[in-house]
């Protein structure tokens, strides 16, 4: 078996960030979100995995998976256009051949990783295996419908009028069937070739379709609402505490991670949160739920609830919090205002 990576699109939703790099790369918990994707592709026996990249950021995906050898895992870009999921298999058929696969979605995290699902999909022979989770609004999502005995009636991508609120979520089980179908489906109202489609077609077909049920949590991390949602749980499920860094004059409370690198002077931190290398904080408080990536620096400000990336500098800011701060941004505070949620880019300079 082999797994095929969804690591491109344009990220439209979490720009201006996804200007200058693929949301896949975003972190949640200092670790982008790809990561965790192939950690679990890592904990299964598949040894291959073709990465699906788009042209304007591929390069930031080669240069973080690099050959794959970090997992164990012998990896193949394959470029694509965003013309749906479906197409995203078509352009990697040269690479997947004959052989069964499994597609993540690079910006796709749950809580029971994929081991299980590859177990149970080999066991029964299945040609499709799909997994499923309730949502509140089934307009964002592919929705399965189901019969009382949990057979898989109906597929829709992105439906106006929902049928149901079973979302099928970024984790898919083939076999090489898949293929037949995607050469019998066409483009959706949406332009695209809908994986959603294609499992129709699989169960219209006769092929032998099943659904899971997915009983642990979920982060689709398309907005910057669910990059915070995400970084929320990866702390609380992940972090424990782990203080190596220098931490003169302050408070530690609650799980923490500061690496070894990293300075904490006169302030208060209070988990989850983590506190990435060469980072210094001063005269500051970091609350629950905050992640500073690499040599960032937090200078008499307030933080919670943040996600900062690296080389951020935060200075003189009373309150910030549900905020997403882009690689190379700094935020500065010269007037008296309350609290402040900022969304801003690599490089940005905010001042208030």
């Amino acid at each position: 078996m082999k797994a095929l990576v969804l690591s491109g699109g344009k990220g439209t939703r979490l720009r201006p960030l996804t200007f200058t790099c693929a949301k896949q790369l975003i972190p949640v918990a200092n670790k982008p979100i790809l990561g965790y994707v192939l950690d679990q592709i890592a904990e299964t026996k598949i040894k291959e995995a073709g990465i699906i990249i788009a042209p304007e950021t591929g390069e930031y995906v080669k240069e973080y998976v690099k050959d794959g050898s970090a997992w164990k895992i012998k990896v193949t870009y394959i470029p694509q256009e965003p013309l749906g999921l479906a197409h995203a298999v078509k352009t990697a058929q040269n690479f997947l051949g004959n052989d069964p696969f499994i597609m993540c979605l690079g910006d796709n995290v749950t809580g029971q990783g994929v081991k299980k699902l590859v177990e149970k999909f080999e066991k029964e022979k299945l040609d499709s295996l799909i997994l499923l989770k309730e949502v509140d609004d089934p307009s964002r999502f592919g929705i399965a419908q189901l019969d009382k005995k949990g057979n898989i009636i109906k597929l829709v991508e992105k439906p106006k009028v929902p049928m149901g609120n079973m979302a099928i979520i970024g984790t898919y089980l083939f076999s090489n069937k898949v293929h037949q179908a995607i050469e019998r489906i066409k483009p959706s109202w949406r332009g695209e070739l809908e994986i959603t489609d294609a499992i129709q077609e699989m169960v219209n077909m006769g092929f032998n379709v099943r659904a899971d049920v997915l009983n642990s949590w979920w982060l689709d991390t398309g907005k910057k609402d669910d990059i915070l949602s995400a970084n929320a749980k990866i702390l609380d499920e992940y972090i424990k505490t782990n203080v190596q860094g220098e931490t003169k004059n302050s408070t530690i409370e609650g799980r923490v991670q500061v690496e070894p690198t990293a300075k904490v002077l006169n302030s208060k931190i209070r988990g989850p949160c983590i506190i990435g290398k060469n980072v210094s904080v001063e005269n500051s408080f970091i609350g629950p739920y905050t992640s500073i990536g690499d040599n960032a620096q937090v200078i008499n400000s307030n933080l919670e609830y943040c996600v900062l990336m690296e080389n951020v500098i935060v200075k003189n800011v009373e309150r910030m919090e549900d905020s997403l701060i882009g690689k190379n941004a700094k935020v500065t505070k010269n007037s008296k205002c309350g609290t402040i949620k900022l969304h801003i880019g690599d490089f940005s300079e905010v001042e208030v």
